[in-house]
């Protein structure tokens, strides 16, 4: 029987813009025993993997979430001595990294974690990411999708440099590695030179597994060609149905099997043992959010400085060329469509970051996760709690065993790699 992954998005005080606020959350990023009860309670639910976003800008108004982080690979290299199953899935922007260093730092992830390694793929887009490299503004999107996949071909060929088997550590006959199995990738393209070889040694699993997130045309190009995890925003069926056979005709159109590309909707679950107890949680957390900070994650989301409008009435006209991400279109569309104040804006739908809120009991939120992925909408969901820490163990111990009991979710981990896990095969070299 064909079975949902499950990955867990961090997030240190949870994915409502309220929710680190709330009493039982915890306050910031940098006390890393939170994640290690996180990726502790991600494994005891068998969740396939865990999930670290990341930019490289800092929000400066004081109000919002998420402007502390850490490092993803740093983050994650501690938290793989601490765990034996789960996946571990980072963010490291294509727009101002090194292929080679990217190639290396996932390469040791990997060998660190016996083969749990995945890497998230992003353009940045942020003119406060460019500003912190000394520029303007970032490139266009066409260019940083171009970019990007050139980006992406340098370091695969950096994770073929080994053969299986070329690094035997051979004492009686004094071979450390078989030159014959060393390949030196001497690439030379439009945006990158890189001689090679990497200096980490194979995978595990043959490559970290690679994943994307972007719902843009360039986006969706990107992942059907390279993606095996798509990471992705939809609100409701229709165009999740829509996004997920438009991916699998575009894997197939690159030659892919498309059961190899796997859409994972991001879903923000707010669970009760009743309706009426998780509609409470879901007011209490409404009630955190403050106004300054709604409005001003409402500005990002839509790249449009929105401080100083009348909160109670519709949108100003927002020019789409301004959009920073993709996200941002959905919101403006929804927000058209349903004729929506501004404050309903952030409320209904920035407050969970564009995502899909889920509100109910266990069975309720079963049902829903059930009836996308039965009906071509998703392979399986990208978990954003709408509150960390109690959100998730609501998650773990209440919606899992729903979903075990169904048959759709695994008891137990039957295997230690992440592609395993992802059903995905180990690929072979230049494959």
């Amino acid at each position: 029987m064909r079975q949902m992954k499950l990955g867990l998005f961090f997030a240190p005080g949870g994915h409502h813009l309220g929710a680190w606020r709330h009493p039982d959350a915890y306050p910031y990023g940098f006390d890393v025993k939170s994640y290690v009860e996180f990726v502790a309670t991600a494994e005891r639910a068998c969740f396939d993997l865990v999930f670290v976003a990341d930019v490289f800008s800092l929000t400066t108004d004081g109000r919002h979430r998420d402007t502390l982080r850490f490092e993803p690979i740093t983050l994650l290299s501690a938290l793989a001595m601490v765990s034996t199953h789960v996946g571990l899935v980072g963010t490291a922007s294509t727009t101002y990294n090194d292929p080679f260093n990217v190639a290396r730092k996932f390469a040791s992830l990997d060998q660190i974690s016996h083969g749990r390694a995945g890497w998230n793929i992003v353009t940045s887009q942020s003119k406060l990411e460019a500003a912190n490299f000394g520029l303007e503004q970032n490139p266009s999107p066409a260019e940083r999708y171009e970019i990007a996949g050139e980006f992406v071909q340098v370091v695969r060929g950096l994770w073929d440099s080994w053969d299986p088997g070329a690094v035997p550590i051979d004492k009686e006959d004094g071979t450390f590695f078989d030159p014959t199995k060393l390949h030196v990738l001497n690439h030379v393209g439009k945006r990158f030179k890189v001689r090679g070889p990497l200096t980490i040694p194979r995978s595990p699993q043959g490559r970290p597994v690679m994943v994307q997130a972007g719902s843009s045309d360039d986006g969706k190009n990107l992942a059907s060609a390279v993606a095996e995890v798509i990471f992705t925003i939809q609100r409701d069926l229709g165009t999740a149905q829509a996004f997920y056979s438009d991916i699998k005709r575009r894997t197939i159109a690159h030659g892919r099997d498309p059961n190899h590309a796997l859409v994972m909707p991001g879903v923000v679950p707010i669970i009760g043992r009743t309706r009426q107890e998780a509609q409470d949680k879901y007011e209490q957390l409404q009630a955190l959010i403050h106004p300054e900070a709604g409005i001003i994650a409402l500005s990002r989301a839509l790249g449009t400085d929105l401080r100083g409008v009348d909160v109670e009435g519709p949108l100003p006209e927002i020019d789409v060329a301004n959009l920073p991400q993709s996200r941002g279109l959905g919101i403006l569309e929804t927000a058209r469509r349903e004729r929506m104040s501004v404050r309903e804006v952030w409320e209904k739908l920035v407050v969970s970051k564009g995502h899909r809120q889920v509100i109910g009991t266990p069975a309720d939120i079963a049902d829903t996760l059930q009836d996308w992925f039965e009906n071509g909408g998703a392979d399986g969901y990208n978990v954003m709690p709408a509150q960390m820490r109690g959100g998730l163990r609501d998650f773990a111990d209440l919606v899992v065993p729903e979903l075990q009991r169904r048959g759709l979710f695994r008891k137990q981990y039957e295997s230690k790699m992440l592609r395993e896990h992802l059903g995905l095969p180990i690929p072979d070299r230049r494959a």
